[in-house]
């Protein structure tokens, strides 16, 4: 890709608040941040700052575009002389006329692209062929989605509304009105760009009447004004699977913001939240459940109906001895995975203690105290 003339212009690591030496992951996590916290559908007013750091993200993103980045801005600003250069003949890399651009290496191909050489064999006064301002990918966006317990587990398909720049409705991303089409600009030939030959190089830049799009749009489409955009609202649709966690970001491709000069649209990523459920808990794959028991029954062991998310109810057979706050295990009826097999249903027993007793209750628990020799303290006494 040759770097755009904002590379260097642009500090996009002050952009996004990290070191020029941060990692990726680093800088992916930077941009996130600061990707909710400007996104135009949250924060009012902060369009220009979201712009900007989704242009950032774009280039120091991609690991490709890292490193071009980084290159050129070892050479400065735009204008200023090349790194260890004193402005004379002495400090010139251009002293006594003999000097290629191929001899810079890497960096040859960065100047290439960026003053219009098309080839090696561009010479003095005769530059190669120039590229325009090119296809720029759209912006990444990014939604919520509100899920109920049941939908997070089962998975489900359904819609994002959400707000953001899309594809013009009328025009349909062109920005001509229907029935036109955009003709090649006459000023730039369709390149995109115009050259300005100072001597050693023919220094390219987008073409002031196509903006770099290479065709000019001579009657505009009367929805978008000819911009091939427009700021509506949309409908997502998205396909959430089975035993999504609360926070999980679904990728959703080319649903993002639209492309310029042609180039592809961005993705959408769906932040999933879910709501809690009234009565069942989730660890993992597995599905909770606490459900009070009576005395005897945990005393004596008792086969207990107990509810499921799916279905209906099954039966768990309490031992005799159950102590209040044992789990028992039933399989199968938790949450199932990519290939379906599915976790267990962990269930919390919790011994219920009546606040009212009946007198023939009050006289039963009498004679159970009666006759019950053995403290459940026993371990606690002291020598």
């Amino acid at each position: 890709m040759a770097p755009q003339r904002e590379w260097f212009e642009k500090d996009y690591y002050k952009v996004l608040g990290v070191a020029d030496t941060a990692t990726q992951k680093e800088i992916t996590r930077a941009y996130r941040k600061l990707a909710r916290d400007t996104h135009p559908d949250r924060n009012a007013g902060k369009e220009d700052r979201f712009k900007d750091v989704s242009a950032a993200y774009d280039v120091i993103g991609d690991p490709a575009k890292r490193k071009e980045y980084d290159e050129v801005r070892k050479l400065g600003p735009v204008g200023a002389g090349f790194p260890g250069s004193g402005g004379g003949a002495g400090g010139s890399p251009f002293a006594g006329g003999s000097f290629r651009v191929e001899d810079l290496g890497d960096l040859g191909d960065i100047f290439g692209g960026l003053f219009g050489r098309g080839n090696a064999g561009a010479t003095r006064g005769r530059p190669g062929p120039s590229r325009g301002a090119g296809p720029q990918r759209g912006a990444d966006l990014e939604a919520e989605l509100h899920l109920s317990f049941a939908d997070a587990v089962n998975g489900v398909t359904t819609t994002v509304n959400l707000t953001s720049e899309a594809p013009c409705v009328t025009c349909h991303g062109s920005g001509a009105a229907p029935g036109t089409s955009p003709v090649v600009c006459p000023q730039c030939g369709g390149r995109g760009v115009l050259d300005d030959n100072q001597g050693l190089f023919s220094f390219s830049a987008p073409c002031t009447r196509c903006g770099g799009r290479g065709v000019v749009v001579e009657t505009p489409c009367p929805t978008c004004a000819g911009t091939g955009s427009q700021h509506r609202q949309r409908e997502v649709k998205v396909r959430i699977p089975p035993g999504v966690d609360d926070g999980k970001r679904i990728r959703v491709k080319g649903r993002g913001g639209p492309g310029r000069n042609g180039g592809p649209p961005g993705d959408l990523y769906v932040v999933v939240r879910t709501a809690p459920h009234p009565i069942f808990g989730r660890q993992g794959k597995d599905i909770t459940l606490a459900t009070p028991v009576t005395f005897p029954e945990a005393s004596l062991g008792a086969d207990i109906s107990v509810p499921t998310l799916n279905g209906g109810p099954v039966t768990l057979r309490l031992p005799p001895g159950t102590r209040s706050g044992r789990t028992l295990r039933v399989k199968g009826h938790g949450v199932p995975d990519s290939t379906g097999r599915a976790g267990d249903l962990l269930v919390t027993v919790e011994v219920a203690v009546p606040a009212k007793l009946s007198p023939a209750e009050r006289k039963a628990i009498e004679e159970l105290a009666a006759v019950t020799t053995e403290s459940p303290r026993a371990h606690l006494r002291t020598a």
